[in-house]
């Protein structure tokens, strides 16, 4: 059974940090390109960042490039998604995602399997 478990969210004022965690099991991670979304309510779910399977590659969407860092560690199937200089516009539920691929998608329905969430919300 496909499990990813995010953690790392909560609130952080304006400007601040945060460092969301995601771990897999039940799948053979390095086989995965890792994806992190977020998404706010009565919206879709939007494209945050995606790394490929080695890690070397990542790819970042416009709204959070320089901000945001996505990282992987295969030894531990653990993805890691850096945030910094936060702004309230960050705020959502971020999810974890993977697809089984040699590249990346920015779109969620491309995923194969998702987290659960966690809450990220940043106070002006």
């Amino acid at each position: 059974q496909v499990q990813l478990v995010e953690s790392g969210g909560g609130l952080v004022q304006a400007e601040g940090s945060l460092r969301l965690s995601c771990r897999a099991s039940g799948l053979s991670f390095v086989n995965y390109v890792m994806g992190w979304f977020r998404q706010v309510p009565g919206k879709e779910r939007d494209f945050v960042a995606a790394i490929s399977r080695g890690g070397g590659i990542t790819y970042t969407a416009d709204s959070v490039k320089g901000r945001f860092t996505i990282s992987r560690d295969n030894t531990k199937n653990t993805v890691l998604l850096q945030m910094n200089s936060l702004k309230s516009e960050d705020t959502a539920v971020y999810y974890c995602a993977a697809v089984r691929s040699d590249r990346y998608y920015s779109t969620a329905a491309e995923y194969d399997y998702w987290g659960q969430g966690t809450q990220v919300t940043v106070s002006s």
